[in-house]
C-alpha cells in the first residue's frame, strides 16, 4: 500500500478542525486515495519511431495495472511547447491504452492530463468525520465540507536528438513534478533533480517517494522517500537500470470555494539506462 500521508495545508481550517479534516481526507474513497496513477509509454527512447503507445492505470505497485484510467484528458506536449489532446483511449478492465504521434525529433511529455475525480462530502459528528455515501445527504445541521480528488501522471519520451526543450517547461498550475534536466537522460547511480510545484510555486517539506518497477518481485518497491527542500527541490538517485515512478501527494483548501478541499496525486515515470 502506498503512503497517503503528506503535509496537509488547509488554509480555511483552524484550531482542532484542521487535523480532523486532514485525518478524514486520508480516508476518502476512490482510486486516488488508495492507488497512484501512472502513464507508461511503450518505449522511452523512440529512436526511429514516429509514434508510441501509452498505458494508463491506477495501481498500488509501480507499472502493474489494476484500475483503468477512465475520463482522463490525455495529452502530449511537443518539443515546441505546444500541447494537444490525444484521441480517446481503448479501455480494458485494468488499463487505458492510447497512441501518440511523434512527428519530429525531440523530447515529448506524454500525460494523463489533469483528471478530476468525483466530489465527495464529509460531515462532522463531534470530533469524527464521516464520508457521505453516494445518493445520500448529511444529517440536518451537520457541518460538511466538499472533497475532490485530482490526479496527474506524466512521462517523457525522446525521439532522435533532444533539440528544443518546450516539453520540459513547468505548467504553472495545480500540483506538478517538474524535472530539472532531461528525464530521457537519467542513468543508474546518477542523481535526478526535480522541483515540486503548486500553482507554479515551490512546495517545501513535501514528501516525495521513488518507486522501482522490479520491487514487486524483490521486495524493494521504494527506493527512497525524501522531503523537498526550501526551494521545493528534491534529488533522487535510481539505484539500478529499469523503470521508476516518482510520487507526490498534496492536499489543500480549494481557492475561492468556502469549505471545499482538493486532494492531489501526481506521478512522473522515467527509465534509467
Amino acid at each position: 500500500m502506498t503512503k497517503t500521508r503528506g503535509n496537509w495545508r488547509t488554509a480555511r481550517a483552524t484550531g482542532a478542525l484542521a487535523p480532523a479534516i486532514a485525518t478524514a481526507l486520508a480516508l476518502v474513497s476512490g482510486p486516488s486515495a488508495a492507488h497512484m496513477p501512472y502513464v507508461l509509454p511503450s518505449v522511452f527512447d523512440a529512436a526511429g519511431r514516429d509514434r508510441v503507445t501509452l498505458q494508463a492505470s491506477f495501481t498500488e505497485d509501480a507499472f502493474r495495472p489494476e484500475i483503468a484510467m477512465k475520463d482522463a484528458p490525455f495529452e502530449i506536449t511537443g518539443p515546441d511547447g505546444k500541447t494537444v489532446k490525444l484521441a480517446a483511449p481503448t479501455l480494458t478492465t485494468d488499463q487505458a491504452i492510447v497512441e501518440a504521434a511523434l512527428p519530429a525529433d525531440g523530447v515529448y511529455r506524454l500525460s494523463s492530463g489533469q483528471r478530476i475525480g468525483r466530489r465527495s462530502k464529509m460531515y462532522r459528528t463531534g470530533d469524527a468525520w464521516t464520508i457521505v455515501g453516494e445518493g445520500k445527504t448529511p444529517p440536518p445541521g451537520a457541518t460538511s465540507v466538499d472533497v475532490r480528488s485530482t490526479t496527474l501522471a506524466d512521462a517523457y519520451v525522446l525521439r532522435g536528438k533532444p533539440g528544443a526543450a518546450g516539453a520540459l517547461a513547468a505548467r504553472g498550475k495545480a500540483l506538478e513534478i517538474h524535472p530539472l534536466g532531461d528525464p530521457s537522460s537519467y542513468a543508474p547511480g546518477s542523481a535526478a533533480t526535480f522541483e515540486i510545484l503548486y500553482e507554479g510555486k515551490p512546495l517545501a517539506g513535501e514528501p516525495v517517494t521513488l518507486f522501482r518497477e522490479a520491487g514487486f518481485y524483490d521486495g524493494r518497491k521504494q527506493v527512497a522517500t525524501m522531503n523537498s527542500d526550501k526551494a521545493g527541490k528534491v534529488t533522487l538517485t535510481p539505484s539500478d537500470p529499469g523503470r521508476y515512478l516518482v510520487l507526490v501527494r498534496y492536499r489543500a483548501a480549494t481557492p475561492g470555494a468556502a469549505d471545499a478541499y482538493s486532494s492531489f496525486t501526481v506521478t512522473l515515470a522515467f527509465e534509467a539506462i
